[in-house]
């Protein structure tokens, strides 16, 4: 799990399922001049509301909301019959509204009863569940994420892709095999041999070298077969290896071992 993939659209659906939860221990029903009854009004965990009200609007909306929250954590997109866990998270947090809504709608008749604290709170964090989850792979400023990074985070011994070592080809900042060394010397790990022969002219197509590489703000790596369900995201403050390019576009791989295609480029940091 990378704490930093989250976005302030989960931060806001996180707090959310917390507001629910306390929500479901307040009154749902008040009345006025209940005298010493105050006492004995229901709320969502009593016996008259736990089949229906309970299991619908507010265990409902926090399991939509933990699974929001979890499918942006986990580093492997785990599905259950073909659909990721923020893929089941949204239609359930639509589904925890939609059923605070009525729950609003169809009160009782009984004399006196009004709607109390825990209905409306239930009804509002319902409401920003199912608005967030909705909107935050739609609204680019929902996308930020929730931790600012300092720099991107440097990969550590034993998370290095392909078995290297920190300070190996490819590290940021690390001299790159075959290339030159300052003040026109030998590229790095060369020596100069006798008859060797000399370096192809500048202007000549020079191979893919693989670099590290951060993003701005989250995006998807796509198969390269072009399917168009995503086999990772690139999150914020994690390094990532280039190892080849397609156009604009960059075939990068995760410290975890998926690879796929990064089709926006813009705005990354190279290493």
């Amino acid at each position: 799990m990378n704490i930093r993939s989250l976005t302030r659209g989960d931060g806001a659906v996180a707090a959310a399922a917390v507001l629910l939860f306390i929500a479901s221990f307040l009154n749902f029903y008040t009345a006025d001049d209940c005298g010493e009854r105050c006492n004995e009004l229901p709320s969502a965990w009593d016996t008259d509301m736990v089949t229906v009200i309970l299991p619908a609007v507010y265990l409902l909306g926090i399991i939509a909301a933990v699974l929001v929250v979890l499918g942006r954590l986990m580093q492997q997109d785990v599905k259950f019959a073909t659909l990721s866990l923020g893929q089941w998270g949204v239609p359930l947090a639509v589904a925890a509204f939609w059923s605070s809504f009525w729950s609003l709608v169809l009160k009782p008749d009984a004399s006196g009863l009004s709607l109390g604290a825990g209905a409306w709170l239930g009804f509002l964090a319902t409401l920003v569940i199912a608005g967030f989850a909705l909107a935050t792979p739609l609204v680019p400023a929902l996308r930020t994420p929730l931790i600012p990074a300092g720099g991107p985070k440097q990969p550590q011994m034993g998370q290095m892709p392909y078995g290297q070592q920190p300070g190996g080809y490819g590290y940021p900042g690390a001299p790159q095999q075959g290339q030159p060394g300052p003040y026109g010397q030998q590229p790095y790990g060369q020596q100069p041999q006798p008859g060797a022969p000399q370096p192809q002219d500048m202007g000549a197509a020079q191979p893919f070298q693989p670099f590290w590489f951060a993003v701005p703000v989250a995006r998807p790596l796509f198969p390269e077969d072009g399917s168009p369900q995503p086999v990772a995201e690139l999150t914020p403050g994690t390094w990532f290896l280039a190892v080849d390019q397609r156009g604009q576009a960059l075939i990068a791989q995760t410290q975890d071992g998926r690879r796929g295609i990064l089709q926006d480029t813009s705005g990354i940091q190279r290493g």
